[in-house]
């Protein structure tokens, strides 16, 4: 060992190199290599451990993944653009900001150091979109969203996606719609129509604010009603279903004493499916009507979507006219 160790001291620089470069090219095997310069394995395998981290370092380097891009100033104008950009563009909470600043820029910020960053963005939106010209609007889109359980107020442009109107109220009636469409209608804002659900305060704010400006009614609510009632007349003739199923059960079982009352229930139990499936299908068959054929961007001409939208009309009328009323 102290043989070893004493040839492994004295061996230069180079012929340490050389030594790891014969093993990394398999000319030469660990122990004839040990054995020919006279140290132990174990400094080979360690000589040879540096050389190939060296190589694996330099050829890292040279990846074109690793290449320099290009060097951004980091200024802080440009870290409030990103903790603005980072909520809006990323959906992205406070605390998601704090971590991405402190884990990829080194940099602390606090909480509110993003809210305040946040709504001065915010002010100064509102300052800029307060001095757009709105008249080029032929469509607005009107709605309620909500910020929690806070009504926020909310006009569109229909042809470019343009927000003219988003702001915060405590309510929603007809005079807090009133006067926002009125501070709208003095930058210019007179579309030709509205489109809007059937809120009772913004239909009435727009008729307080714009007098006979039409506003009609959105596809949406429409569609989803008619797919929520065809849902629920599924599952009610399931359930009908289901309930003759087990009479029928009960029957093949055969109960005593209970024959005479049994079938007559299960009679009143096949009428009652039928009747159930027969209207769950047609409601179904009727929305599809509406949603592919009348309400569908892609599709007939006017006059005969109007046909269409008068047809199912009627055949939704006659089953009511007729009793049946889901």
């Amino acid at each position: 060992m102290d043989r070893c160790g004493g040839a492994a001291a004295r061996l230069p620089e180079s012929g340490r190199k050389d030594l790891a470069i014969q093993v990394l090219a398999g000319t030469e095997t660990v122990s004839d290599l040990a054995a020919q310069h006279g140290v132990s394995r174990k400094f080979v395998y360690a000589q040879t451990g540096k050389a190939r981290a060296v190589l694996d370092d330099a050829f890292l380097a040279a990846s074109p993944q690793n290449d320099v891009l290009f060097n951004l100033a980091v200024t802080k104008t440009w870290l409030h653009q990103v903790i603005v950009a980072l909520p809006l563009i990323c959906h992205s909470s406070y605390r998601g900001v704090i971590e991405f600043i402190r884990d990829l820029l080194g940099v602390s910020i606090s909480v509110g150091a993003v809210h305040d960053a946040l709504q001065s963005a915010a002010r100064q939106g509102g300052f800029i979109n307060g001095a757009e010209d709105l008249s080029c609007i032929r469509v607005g889109l009107h709605d309620e969203i909500f910020q929690g359980s806070k009504p926020v107020l909310a006009g569109v442009d229909a042809a470019s996606s343009y927000c003219y109107l988003l702001v915060a109220e405590p309510h929603r009636d007809a005079d807090t719609w009133g006067v926002h469409l009125l501070d709208a209608s003095a930058r210019g804002l007179k579309p030709d129509h509205t489109i809007a659900d059937a809120g009772q305060g913004l239909r009435a704010g727009q008729r307080a604010a714009w007098g006979d400006t039409p506003c009609h009614g959105d596809v949406f609510h429409i569609l989803s009603q008619c797919a929520g009632l065809a849902n629920t007349l599924a599952r009610l003739a399931k359930g009908a279903a289901s309930r003759r199923h087990k009479l029928q059960a009960r029957i093949d079982r055969g109960c005593r004493g209970q024959d005479d009352d049994l079938i007559t229930e299960l009679a009143l139990a096949r009428l009652d499916e039928a009747q159930a499936c027969w209207l769950a299908r047609d409601i179904r068959m009727l929305t599809q009507w509406l949603n592919h054929d009348v309400l569908a961007l892609a599709g007939p001409v006017l006059a005969t979507r109007r046909l269409l939208f008068d047809f199912i009309v009627e055949e939704l009328t006659r089953r009511v006219s007729a009793g049946v009323n889901p």
